[in-house]
């Protein structure tokens, strides 16, 4: 769909690039521009204890570049910037997430790049915003915007989600930006300079907790992974032989199929503000009947409800399905994978 798209990837981490993943995967011609004076993007390093030391390429480095050109330039160079600027005078798309203040002095700031590419789409990630410096990890910014003090078990500390879901959620924001930005340059041929932020993304992804406190003064409380408006909604039971069940149970009608299914005495829990009212009494019930047989038994029983197998990432990738959404590239000599990112 994008063979006819160039970008220049002026971004390293997550957010960036996975946007520019994205548009890898769908075609497009993806230069990624990475710090030749750090041996390049920082993820390169970041490794698990036992990833060989020697090789140049992560598994996390791979999860989030895919189809890239990948050039290693000192841009304080005169010739390895002027080599840049060559790439960005023919693009259709920069993706930068450089601190304001270094985009500044390498001249890579849109009102420089629009001049000698007027139709440019420079979309840039900041983790604050523009005006302020604070470095932006994902997890200080699930720190500062409401995610950390919501997740985890009542009575014990906040923790962190355990991937960087900030960094994926701005690059879906940044793919939509740019799509939008696309849109408008096919109509009047105008560039576009987007700004997307760590923070705004994550401010706008806490949805229904952010109208909880906005609308009815409600804090949110860490409940693990039971949900605040449903019951039993995130509720795990465990097996005969151990293993998790979550539940999803949305609807009254599909309480009362579940009662069914569990021979569960419905009477006082029917609707879901009674659910919620007496919902250790109700979990107690299920928990007693729910480890009387084991996962095979439920799986078959529980049928087209909404429940979940708890799985670990083995038995995820057992699935044909997870297989199909898998990308294979050698980068560096070294075979890599990840999941796709374009699901069309």
């Amino acid at each position: 769909m994008f063979k006819d798209l160039k970008i220049v990837e002026l971004a390293s981490v997550l957010a960036g690039p996975l946007t520019g993943t994205f548009l890898s995967e769908l075609g497009a011609q993806v230069i990624k521009i990475e710090n030749k004076l750090t041996n390049g993007d920082v993820t390169r390093t970041w490794k698990l204890p036992n990833e060989p030391k020697v090789n140049a390429v992560s598994a996390y480095y791979s999860s989030a570049n895919y189809g890239k050109e990948s050039l290693l330039l000192d841009l304080t160079n005169e010739s390895d910037y002027n080599l840049v600027i060559n790439h960005i005078k023919d693009a259709d798309i920069v993706i930068s997430n450089f601190k304001s203040s270094t985009t500044q002095k390498l001249k890579l700031t849109y009102d420089y790049l629009s001049k000698i590419n007027a139709s440019l789409i420079f979309a840039e990630l900041t983790g604050f915003g523009r005006d302020d410096p604070r470095l932006a990890f994902d997890v200080v910014l699930q720190a500062e915007t409401g995610f950390m003090f919501m997740n985890g078990e009542p009575d014990r500390i906040p923790v962190k989600m355990p991937v960087a879901l900030i960094d994926v959620l701005a690059a879906h924001h940044m793919k939509e930006a740019i799509l939008v930005a696309l849109i408008n340059k096919m109509k009047t041929g105008e560039g576009r300079h987007i700004e997307i932020s760590l923070y705004e993304c994550a401010m706008a992804s806490l949805v229904n907790q952010a109208t909880n406190w906005l609308m009815q003064g409600h804090i949110p409380q860490r409940m693990g992974t039971k949900h605040p408006n449903i019951a039993p909604y995130g509720d795990m039971f465990k097996t005969k032989d151990d293993k998790f069940i979550v539940l999803a149970i949305g609807s009254d009608k599909q309480f009362h199929d579940f009662s069914s299914i569990l021979n569960l005495d419905a009477h006082g829990f029917e609707t879901n503000v009674e659910r919620l009212e007496k919902r250790e009494l109700l979990n107690s019930t299920i928990s007693d009947i729910i480890k009387e047989k084991d996962l095979t038994y439920w799986t078959k029983q529980l049928g087209n409800l909404p429940f979940g197998i708890v799985k670990n990432l083995e038995e995820v990738f057992q699935d044909p399905r997870a297989n199909e959404l898998l990308l294979k590239e050698t980068i560096g000599g070294i075979e890599t994978t990840r999941v796709k990112t374009a699901l069309i």
